[in-house]
């Protein structure tokens, strides 16, 4: 296994679809990715098998190797078949806690200004994290 190449684009959408699918035959990787031939399906699978992300089980169906998605995934948290970037749920919660902790000094001019400019700064960079990380994933 190579050190931790970048698995983007077409490639990445092999492995995710594998990921969710389980065992795969070409013609429904092809399929399900949206290649428009199997060939090119097969070139992908063929450069996620160069370095050990994927495997053929006894059948001569593809197989995601589970541990790779740890190297592919980083930054990402698996919920059922949906894949988030792991601040997601960071942002979430301090949006929220931002906007209530804003609502409820507004009346108290003591530290108003800071709490709402240190909550407008991590906002902001917690939005700005999970954006990147989202793209990172294809559609």
């Amino acid at each position: 296994m190579t050190a931790n190449p970048e698995i983007r684009g077409n490639t990445l959408r092999v492995y995710l679809y594998m990921l969710r699918h389980g065992p795969s035959e070409l013609r429904d990787i092809q399929h399900g990715v949206g290649l428009s031939t199997a060939s090119l399906a097969s070139y992908h699978l063929g450069r996620l098998a160069e370095v050990g992300y994927v495997s053929k089980d006894r059948f001569g169906r593809y197989l995601a190797v589970p541990e790779a998605s740890v190297q592919i995934l980083g930054g990402y948290s698996r919920i059922g078949s949906a894949i988030v970037p792991q601040l997601y749920f960071f942002t979430v919660v301090f949006t929220i806690l931002t906007a209530f902790f804003s609502t409820l000094t507004l009346n108290s001019p003591n530290f108003v200004v800071y709490l709402i400019a240190t909550s407008v700064a991590m906002v902001v960079t917690f939005w700005y994290e999970t954006v990147r990380l989202w793209r990172r994933l294809p559609v």
